[in-house]
């Protein structure tokens, strides 16, 4: 009968029967009757009602996602009440899902809608489930673990001397029956999909504190049996809960001032995306984009149009920059333009490993990437080139020497519209958050055989970066000449 008298209305245009009442203080289930018979009045009769509808949405973004101000100004501005709805239905708990879940959900909103048609397009987001931020104390209440939240008023050392025996604490925690089952609710829906489990704090990629890399995230290849895969995914959950101990996370609230703050953690479950090859899973590419390029090689690149940090195989070697390895670096400006121009230095600064997903041994590996890539791949020709002594030349024919091959990225910036659509996305971003910002992304070359295939990008976080913005340096006067070390 609901429903019925809703079409009604929204056929008739008649505004709905407003209900006074305090949104700060009412059911989740009346803000969301409300607020959905106000937005889907024609334009012409909501305007009355927008106030209303606004503060309905901000009560609901505040307790449902997050409470930080520069986000609720946004996200109010963005995030539609079908969007809110499908949260509600994907979270566990009654908490909030944090800041990586947040950056996310808002990111994609703003290129939905702001996006030109290709770009939207190719644009999604991973299947996402969200572990609301209250499960973090139920957790801890249920398993004895309380007694570890003055952690983070304790002395560095003791931090450090600790961590490792909460750790162990936390992994052998329970979890109540009815988390457990929608887990398996979870499980079912991925199948033998490997899923991702991903810290999303409350204080996590908000404006000023991004915490990257102070929280764990844990990958579950996810193909043993229900049991073991249930297993993995809890235990998954229960070491990023700890994370939210680790001293560096901790040394970290304090050097930001933040130290009192309640940082209760939520935690993002994503379907991993990338396809099978072989016993491996993973994707064509992956990487960390910025909206504004810091690292310019040549006179000629613009910093304005961004920058990529771009490998083969999982992102974590591109979000996590390790020393021995080397991501492809895409000045969105000048995407061909590499940083060093003989064929001799690219190969050596060249990704040498990847990681990736083994379905047979149902673990995460850090491979060779001679190990790995063979002519067999599909997208080979995008992602790599042969090494022919004075010069790099792109892939022709599946009977390539296999040692020769070096990641280059070269034929997919040359042919597809990767750097294009990327340029687009972070320069749009950053217009609407009104920050730089940074997103990590998933790649995948639709079609590898077509001559100009088209991608899919694939959002998996999104963050604003505000030391990034240009800023004037005061530089003192009148020094006395002992505090001065060059003029």
């Amino acid at each position: 009968f609901e429903r019925i008298v809703k079409e009604i209305i929204g056929e008739r245009g008649e505004p709905p029967d407003m209900v006074t009442f305090n949104p700060e203080l009412a059911p989740q289930d009346m803000l969301f009757q409300q607020a959905e018979l106000l937005e889907h009045l024609p334009k012409k009769n909501r305007k009355q009602f927008e106030a209303r509808l606004q503060e309905i949405k901000v009560v609901l973004i505040r307790t449902m996602i997050s409470d930080q101000l520069a986000y609720l100004n946004i996200a109010r501005k963005w995030l539609t009440v079908d969007d809110l709805k499908d949260i509600r239905r994907r979270k566990i708990g009654y908490g909030k899902i944090g800041g990586k879940s947040a950056g996310m959900l808002l990111a994609y909103r703003i290129l939905n809608e702001a996006a030109p048609p290709e770009v939207r397009k190719a644009i999604r987001t991973p299947v996402s489930y969200f572990l609301a931020s209250d499960l973090f104390y139920t957790f801890m209440a249920a398993n004895g673990l309380i007694h570890w939240s003055d952690q983070k008023y304790k002395p560095e050392a003791q931090m450090r001397l600790e961590y490792p025996k909460i750790v162990r604490n936390f992994v052998k925690g329970k979890f109540p029956e009815d988390i457990l089952e929608r887990l398996q609710v979870i499980l079912i829906e991925a199948g033998d999909q490997p899923l991702i489990v991903r810290s999303s704090s409350l204080l996590e990629d908000s404006f000023g504190t991004s915490f990257a890399g102070k929280y764990d995230s844990f990958f579950c290849p996810n193909q043993g049996t229900p049991e073991e895969n249930l297993n993995a995914l809890t235990e998954a959950i229960a070491r990023v809960y700890a994370s939210c101990l680790n001293p560096n996370a901790l040394l970290y609230r304090h050097n930001k001032g933040l130290v009192d703050y309640d940082e209760r953690i939520a935690v993002l479950i994503q379907f991993v995306q990338g396809e099978q090859y072989g016993r491996y899973f993973l994707p064509h590419g992956a990487g960390v984009a910025f909206s504004r390029n810091l690292y310019r090689w040549s006179p000629q690149i613009r910093k304005e149009d961004g920058f990529v940090r771009l490998v083969w195989g999982l992102g974590t070697r591109a979000v996590n920059q390790v020393g021995d390895d080397h991501p492809r670096l895409v000045a969105l400006s000048h995407p061909q333009l590499h940083p060093a121009a003989a064929s001799k230095m690219i190969h050596q600064y060249s990704q040498e490993y990847v990681d990736l997903i083994d379905l047979e041994d149902n673990q995460f590996k850090t491979l060779p990437v001679a190990e790995v890539l063979t002519p067999r791949y599909q997208a080979l020709r995008y992602i790599a080139q042969v090494d022919e002594g004075d010069y790099l030349a792109a892939i022709r024919t599946s009977l390539v020497d296999v040692d020769k091959l070096v990641i280059t990225f070269d034929e997919l910036l040359r042919r597809t519209p990767f750097a294009e659509y990327m340029r687009t996305v972070v320069k749009l971003l950053e217009e609407h958050y009104h920050s730089p910002v940074d997103t990590e992304f998933t790649l995948q070359v639709i079609d590898p055989q077509a001559t100009r295939p088209s991608i899919r990008i694939s959002l998996l976080q999104c963050r604003p970066q505000r030391q990034m913005e240009d800023e004037e340096a005061n530089i003192p006067e009148n020094l006395p000449p002992e505090n001065v070390i060059f003029s």
